[in-house]
C-alpha cells in the first residue's frame, strides 16, 4: 500500500491494494466455514489428553471435515523450503514447535502444550483458526503463555474498527505481550482471507517501520486472519528439521499460537470462527 504525505505531517493511507472486500453473503459463507473449524478444534481439544497421538487427532479432524462436505486447506500445500507437500489437515505443534507441526506418531504427555491450526474451504469460502491447548497439568509458566497469547488475540478483536491503522492494533498487541514478559514472533504474520486461504494484506502481530510490511487502514468488509504467535524466550525461530515444515523456537522455549478469522464491520469487528 502506498503512503502519501500531508502538509500537517500526518501520513494519509491509500485504500489497501489487492484487498478483496466481502459482501454480506460472502461473510456469512465464511462464517459457515468458521463454524466447522470451531467444531473441529473443539473436538480435537476434547480428545487431546496424555497418551493420544497427533496423528489420531488429525484423523478425527479429517473425518469431520470430509463429512461436512468441506476441503482441508492445509493438506497438500507446498512451500519452497519443504521437501514434500504438507500431509495433514491440521498443524499440530507441540511445546517448542511454533507452527506447521506435522501430525504423526508423537504421543502427547502430561505438561505439554499443543498448538492446533485448522483451515477449511466450504462452499467456496475459507475459515481459519488456531488455539493452544494444555495437556494434562501444565506449569504456571505455560498457563501464563497461553493466557497472554489468547489475550493478545482478544485485544486485537476489541481494537479492530474502521478508520484505524493496523499498526496501532499491532503496537497494542506487542506492548501487552512484552509487558507480560513474553515475546512476539516476527517471522510469521496473519493475512487476508476469503476464497483463498492467503489474500492481501499481510497482518503482523508487532510493529516496526523497518519490518517491510505496509501499514493499512481497516475498512468495513475487510476479512483478516489475525494470529498472534508468542514465545516464552526469544522471539527468534528456525526450522526444526530438514523437512522444511516445522518451525521451532531458537532457544527451545514453549510457544503458543491463537487465531481467528475476523470481519471488519461498520462499528467494530465480527469474529467468524467463534462458533456462532
Amino acid at each position: 500500500m502506498k503512503l502519501g504525505g500531508r502538509k500537517d505531517g500526518v501520513e494519509k493511507l491509500a485504500r489497501p491494494q489487492g484487498v478483496i472486500l466481502k459482501s454480506d453473503r460472502e461473510i456469512e459463507l465464511m462464517r459457515a466455514a468458521g463454524r466447522l473449524v470451531y467444531r473441529v478444534l473443539g473436538r480435537v481439544e476434547a480428545l487431546a489428553v496424555p497418551g493420544v497421538s497427533t496423528g489420531e487427532l488429525n484423523a478425527e479432524a479429517e473425518r469431520m471435515i470430509r463429512e461436512a462436505g468441506a476441503t482441508p486447506l492445509f493438506k497438500g500445500v507446498t512451500n519452497p523450503q519443504a521437501k514434500f507437500p504438507f500431509p495433514g489437515v491440521l498443524c499440530t505443534s507441540v511445546n517448542e514447535e511454533l507452527v506447521h507441526g506435522i501430525p504423526g506418531n508423537r504421543r502427547l504427555a502430561d505438561g505439554d502444550v499443543l498448538s492446533v491450526d485448522c483451515g477449511v474451504r466450504l462452499a467456496g469460502y475459507c475459515g481459519d483458526s488456531a488455539r493452544t491447548m494444555p495437556i494434562g497439568r501444565v506449569s504456571d509458566e505455560a498457563k501464563h503463555l497461553l493466557e497472554v497469547t489468547e489475550g493478545a488475540l482478544n485485544l486485537a478483536i476489541r481494537e479492530v474498527r474502521p478508520g484505524r491503522r493496523w499498526s496501532a492494533v499491532a503496537e497494542a498487541m506487542q506492548a501487552y505481550v512484552e509487558t507480560e514478559g513474553l515475546h512476539v514472533v516476527r517471522d510469521f504474520v496473519g493475512h487476508g482471507i476469503g476464497r483463498d486461504m492467503h489474500e492481501e494484506p499481510k497482518v503482523p502481530n508487532y510493529w516496526s517501520r523497518r519490518q517491510g510490511v505496509a501499514d493499512f487502514e481497516l475498512v468495513p468488509r475487510m476479512v483478516l486472519a489475525v494470529e498472534p504467535m508468542v514465545n516464552v524466550g526469544t522471539h527468534r525461530v528456525m526450522y526444526g528439521d530438514d523437512a522444511g515444515w516445522v518451525v521451532v523456537t531458537r532457544d527451545h522455549s514453549f510457544a503458543a499460537h491463537y487465531e481467528h478469522t475476523i470481519a471488519v464491520t461498520a462499528t467494530g469487528s465480527d469474529v467468524l470462527t467463534d462458533g456462532r
